[in-house]
């Protein structure tokens, strides 16, 4: 009987719970049957989603193989580590992490899994629970769960098993439940009611960028929303790719160019041939970042445009009154266009800032900002700071979420052992927010895991009792 349960589970876990694509796939299967979909439209989104997942794969190797030897240069030539505050570094880092100590990344998806369910859970019991958002940022989703599962199994290695698993499901799960339900009254204000809340990475900031701008309304009541006018020369910013590559130009240039040909060429032959010049090396690696990212995004798009839907099918027919919440740059049509260009530019600044501080003070870390970080968190606590407070209060809350980003990560990165694996998500929540839950984590252990999640659920209290006359107001219309 043992034998054979063994012989079932291996079977399992060779074939589908170590292979996160077939994994992920299984589960946009069950959602498709459970919508009763057709059978080639089951079959069809299987192979997208798979497909879509081994894309992401690549692409993350690809990322990891283009940034490694500039950060063994960095650590070789100056006996510090190097890393890079970005979600796509940090799931990758993440994935390293949890390899490391022999946990496959399926471990993520089933905590993504159980996370998504406990989600669903708190807004059926809305009622109860005050929450009133499903977080349906997918690749959002997925990220997320590798990097908390990595936490919290470094910080609790007896967790390094399903009821491990479990936990953090829970812990990322009333996250994702609570700090977008933060959103709504903003989002809903900004966005003249469109229906949607925030789902990404710096929820908690654009709650406090909404707050703190209220701070400079106009004693007349009537709010400063328009922000400075731009030169039409800043638009490049809108490309994606663009911007990437003149980002990575600006920063993992200047370092190459500090490194130098020869210590290069020691470390990235492959890439550094003999006859190549120093100057087309540097371009070339640096728009190797935005060739990488494209294709880590497309994987992303296929298989999570699979898993939304499927997910989204059931969530709708079982929790009709609830609110989307989607991703930030959702929020980028509404408002004031040049609020987003501005908070971007202002928060690059409070990343300089702290760099330079990092550098004078000798830090034993170097933070290499990555575009995620740098451009979405910051634009959209632009966005909603400036919503009610004008451009003052914009250029506090982004200089300050930038000076937030790289040192927040730096303490982050140190806590939760990222330095070795080149990567740290480094978003706004992940600098601030989880920091403080590591260290309630790493001291209280599975009480202070059980200790954030009530902590947590405690906030929807407090919004409902704060508002109680129109607080589900904004999803009652598909109730009835």
């Amino acid at each position: 009987m043992l034998a054979g349960i063994t012989y079932v589970w291996n079977i399992l876990f060779n074939n589908i719970l170590s292979q996160p694509a077939i994994f992920i796939g299984l589960i946009v299967v069950t959602g498709y049957i459970l919508l009763k979909r057709k059978w080639y439209e089951v079959v069809a989104g299987f192979i997208r989603t798979v497909v879509g997942y081994m894309i992401l794969q690549a692409g993350a190797g690809l990322l990891k193989n283009t940034v490694s030897p500039l950060l063994d240069g960095v650590s070789k030539k100056w006996s510090i580590d190097a890393v890079v505050i970005d979600p796509n570094f940090g799931f990758t880092a993440a994935n390293s992490a949890l390899e490391s100590i022999g946990i496959t990344t399926s471990f993520a998806m089933i905590t993504l899994l159980i996370a998504f369910i406990w989600n669903i859970t708190l807004v059926f019991f809305r009622k109860y629970t005050k929450v009133r958002t499903l977080f349906t940022t997918g690749h959002i989703m997925v990220k997320q769960s590798a990097v908390a599962t990595w936490i919290v199994f470094l910080l609790i290695p007896s967790l390094r098993n399903f009821g491990g698993i479990v936990l953090v499901g829970l812990l990322i799960g009333t996250y994702w439940s609570v700090f977008s339900n933060l959103t709504v009254e903003a989002t809903q204000e900004l966005t003249e009611g469109s229906g949607f809340a925030v789902g990404h990475q710096q929820m908690l900031g654009v709650w406090f960028a909404y707050k703190f701008g209220g701070l400079f309304a106009k004693k007349d009541g009537k709010e400063e929303k328009k922000a400075l006018n731009l030169s039409g020369a800043l638009k490049i910013l809108d490309d994606y790719v663009v911007s990437t590559t003149l980002l990575m130009l600006l920063f993992f240039g200047a370092i190459m160019v500090i490194l130098g040909q020869d210590l290069l060429r020691e470390l990235d032959a492959g890439n550094f041939g003999k006859g190549l010049s120093f100057p087309v090396y540097i371009f070339q690696r640096c728009a190797s970042f935005a060739v990488d990212l494209v294709i880590l995004r497309t994987g992303i798009r296929m298989f999570v445009g699979e898993m939304v839907e499927s997910f989204n099918g059931i969530s709708n027919s079982i929790l009709k009154g609830s609110l989307p919440a989607v991703d930030c740059a959702a929020t980028y049509s509404f408002g004031d266009p040049n609020a987003v260009t501005l908070g971007f530019l202002f928060g690059a600044a409070g990343q300089v800032i702290a760099i330079a501080g990092l550098l004078i003070f000798k830090s034993p870390i170097m933070i290499i900002p990555g575009f995620v970080p740098l451009f979405y968190d910051n634009a959209t606590i632009g966005l909603f700071a400036n919503l009610r407070g004008g451009i003052k209060a914009l250029i506090i809350c982004c200089v300050g979420s930038g000076v937030l980003q790289v040192l927040g990560s730096a303490v982050a990165i140190v806590l939760f052992q990222m330095a070795p694996f080149g990567g740290y998500v480094g978003n706004l929540d992940w600098a601030t927010l989880w920091p403080v839950m590591g260290v309630v984590i790493k001291y209280l252990t599975v009480p202070g895991m059980i200790l954030c999640i009530v902590g947590m659920l405690c906030i929807p209290q407090l919004q409902y009792r704060n508002n109680k006359e129109i607080y589900f107001d904004l999803a009652m219309e598909d109730d009835e």
